[in-house]
């Protein structure tokens, strides 16, 4: 029930805030990476760069445990502001003070990538592009807009990592109304570079896309294995049943 109510405020939140696709900007496939390593790292990179402003409040920093994290380790390299290990990922700043300087409350992520999964593809997907898609632009108050959602309250947090960049737009005739033109993206230009190659840029996205999935339902990779199981169990049960049946009605004529 509360994952439930989680669910319907993230979705409640979604459209003023972040997470408002236009739904015009083709979204790439997120690489699946569900190795400890990465969902470690991923881990990281959330608590650094996204819980400043997001909470992810149906989460305890303690179930980091799960992906293989001692807790010294989790109060050593992932609590800063005196939180403890059994407490939720809640941020400190206050949602009047959020508004104002974003004009909308950050929504909860904890299950946000559940919560933006769609038809052209998953919450994984749609975080994947977002999250690399950022580019400058002097217009907007935060100074960075974002292809899959124009005109985006978020600033770009990840830009010390991918560098400064700008669109490049080309202009082509309106293919639905004659005499108009339309503005078509046609790659990005790198202004000053970041500390990570665009390659290794994307890899520590996809790290931090995989452990927000893991983080939506962290019981996911065991639903999926007793699945098998019972799958496996009734497969034999009914192959029981069958002979069974087949041995108590052989005599009967």
């Amino acid at each position: 029930m509360n994952l439930t109510k989680k669910l319907l405020a993230v979705l409640a939140l979604v459209p003023g805030f972040v997470f408002a696709n236009e739904g015009t900007f083709p979204l790439d496939r997120a690489p699946e990476r569900t190795d400890i390593a990465s969902l470690q790292n991923g881990a990281k990179l959330f608590v650094n760069y996204c819980l400043n402003c997001h909470s992810a409040s149906s989460m305890r920093y303690n179930r980091l445990r799960d992906l293989g994290l001692s807790e010294d380790q989790i109060k050593g390299n992932l609590l800063f502001s005196g939180e403890k290990v059994g407490d939720m990922m809640k941020v400190a700043m206050r949602a009047d003070d959020a508004k104002a300087w974003f004009g909308a409350v950050p929504p909860d992520l904890s299950v946000i990538t559940r919560a933006r999964a769609s038809g052209a593809g998953s919450g994984g997907d749609y975080l994947y592009t977002y999250l690399r898609t950022f580019y400058k632009d002097d217009t907007r108050p935060t100074g960075w807009n974002n292809l899959v959602v124009p005109n985006v309250a978020m600033p770009h947090v990840l830009w010390q990592l991918q560098g400064v960049r700008t669109v490049k737009m080309v202009e082509e005739p309106d293919p639905h109304e004659k005499g108009k033109t339309v503005h078509r993206f046609a790659g990005f230009a790198q202004v000053t570079p970041g500390s990570l190659s665009q390659p290794e840029f994307d890899t520590q996205v996809a790290d931090l896309v995989a452990y927000m999935e893991w983080m939506a339902e962290p019981t996911r990779d065991l639903r999926k294995r007793l699945g098998a199981v019972v799958v496996l169990f009734l497969s034999l049960f009914a192959f029981l049943a069958w002979r069974l049946n087949a041995s108590y009605w052989k005599d009967v004529k």
